[in-house]
């Protein structure tokens, strides 16, 4: 069984080098994916009304839902998704037409609605909601519903966002590898 790349109308997934869509996920649309990219099981990835762009290392963890927010009167470019580079996504996060910046790790369940823009090397815990157009300042650990800034992130936990991201690398190469070895 192979994933599911799906267009919607004239568009149809992009992805880079090396990345990994696992055959229980669907990838709809105007979806770009960058090099190195780990999209898990039951991830539904939809890019119809509008475009997700998810930059390198990233990984988006089992049974998450990505969309955007179609374009309106009120609202005329919507809202696409962008996520940013070594980005790591835990299970089950809801995200809605939002903007993540670079090394940011998106706790379990997590839900992030549109307009809001969560800035480079950000923690958000798991649980949490973060409301339409708020923005998480760089540099701080968040938590709740609605989300509110806890702390600033020490040292290792900075580096603990890069040391995320090269993990779900290695188990991407990992999977790929397995794939690959099988294949007749």
């Amino acid at each position: 069984m192979a994933a599911v790349l799906r267009p919607y109308q004239t568009f149809f997934p992009q992805l880079g080098q090396r990345v990994m869509v696992d055959d229980a996920s669907v990838v709809i649309g105007d979806v770009r994916l960058a090099d190195d990219v780990g999209i898990w099981p039951l991830v539904v990835i939809r890019g119809d009304v509008n475009y997700v762009a998810i930059g390198r290392r990233t990984n988006i963890q089992d049974g998450s839902v990505l969309h955007v927010t179609h374009k309106s009167s009120y609202n005329p470019e919507g809202n696409p998704l962008l996520i940013g580079e070594e980005v790591t996504v835990g299970h089950k996060v809801m995200l809605h037409g939002c903007t993540i910046g670079n090394r940011v790790l998106v706790g379990m369940g997590t839900i992030i609605l549109d307009g809001a823009v969560i800035e480079d090397d950000v923690m958000i815990g798991a649980g949490s909601l973060v409301p339409q157009n708020k923005r998480l300042e760089s540099g701080y650990l968040y938590l709740g519903s609605p989300v509110k800034q806890i702390r600033p992130l020490k040292e290792t936990e900075l580096e603990g966002l890069k040391y995320s991201a090269n993990n779900y690398v290695r188990w991407k190469d990992e999977y790929l590898a397995q794939d690959n070895q099988s294949q007749p």
